[in-house]
């Protein structure tokens, strides 16, 4: 299978034909008809983290055009979202017109979900499901109700926060958010009963006195401030906090009587991963069991309305002139509480 691809090359992007890789077992290739922007995809960039020919883009939704014998849940002709790490693998990223998706990694996408919202879930919902409740993480029960527990879920208007707190609620906790108050009535939507501005002197003190018991928090932002600030609005400055920086970078401010714990959301995937020949992690299959959990309840969850797509704003096709402003806009803070996709031509 080859196909056309926004490819790196050093400090640019140029359009390419690439070589995919041939189907393994639970595979399938799909003809990509949207690929969201996410900021992972400008930090590999820029580090240039996968070298010459990389092909970015994390999130897809395409058409099924072929099945490994193996594949049980999928066809040709289904239409579904996935979540693959692009530039990990030779040949293979969201930014193409041919992409592989693991059956039990994606989802059918529902007829009452557009398809450009589809394309802004995989990655960030399954980020903040392994967040909330991996045993590597948060380790939140999922069994049973949540029964009103406080969470704090720190940068809400982000699109991992979004879904975080959606699922949070969804499973019976109390929410409590931060972010600025233009975006206040956008976390009130996801289901946050508590909403603070983060930029108040005052934030960790309100939080803690309006959720005196708070004991797990979940920083999507991942920066020095944020990790210490709300890792400050923790019942006697004890709990768990989780990070969504590998490595927990940014935590050295962090308490040391707090947990902390960071979510990588590739570790869904039964294969062991290298960033940049320094960062290892091994295959974790409670979170690949965990995240083929989550797509398989995805469609119901969608349909029924119990989980809300996010805002998703289209830039355009697929080219690099338009990934390239998708970064600008990164870098430059210009993103806020929607998600960037790009339309991909046929070749």
């Amino acid at each position: 299978m080859t196909a056309t691809a926004v490819t790196q090359q050093q400090s640019d992007l140029v359009l390419a034909q690439v070589d995919l890789p041939e189907l393994q077992a639970h595979q399938v290739y799909v003809k990509v008809e949207l690929a969201a922007f996410n900021p992972t995809d400008r930090l590999a960039f820029d580090l240039q983290a996968f070298g010459d020919g990389a092909v970015l883009g994390c999130d897809f939704v395409g058409t099924v055009t072929h099945t490994h014998p193996s594949v049980e849940k999928l066809q040709v002709g289904d239409r579904i979202a996935a979540l693959v790490w692009g530039g990990e693998i030779k040949g293979l990223g969201a930014y193409s017109t041919h992409c592989i998706a693991d059956e039990r990694l994606s989802f059918k996408v529902p007829a009452s979900i557009g398809h450009h919202e589809a394309c802004a879930i995989p990655l960030a919902m399954n980020t903040a499901y392994l967040a909330l409740f991996s045993n590597t993480a948060l380790n939140l029960t999922r069994d049973t109700p949540g029964s009103g527990r406080p969470i704090l879920v720190w940068g809400g208007s982000s699109i991992v926060g979004y879904c975080a707190i959606q699922l949070a609620k969804l499973h019976g906790y109390t929410v409590a958010t931060t972010c600025s108050p233009q975006n206040f009535d956008f976390v009130r939507s996801a289901g946050a009963t508590h909403v603070f501005d983060y930029r108040d002197p005052e934030v960790a003190a309100k939080i803690q006195s309006t959720l005196p018991t708070l004991g797990h928090v979940f920083d999507t932002i991942g920066s020095v401030d944020s990790s210490s600030t709300a890792a400050s609005a923790l019942n006697g400055g004890k709990g768990a906090l989780c990070t969504v920086r590998p490595g927990k970078t940014n935590t050295q401010d962090v308490p040391k009587s707090v947990t902390v714990t960071d979510v990588f959301v590739f570790t869904a995937f039964p294969t062991p991963h290298t960033y940049r020949g320094t960062a290892h992690w091994p295959v974790m299959m409670e979170n690949h069991q965990l995240s083929a959990e989550l797509y398989s309840e995805l469609p119901k969850l969608l349909s029924e309305g119990l989980i809300k797509p996010p805002r998703v704003k289209t830039i355009g096709k697929l080219s690099p002139t338009a990934v390239l402003e998708a970064m600008r806009l990164n870098r430059a803070g210009s993103v806020s509480a929607e998600k960037l996709c790009f339309e991909v031509p046929d070749q």
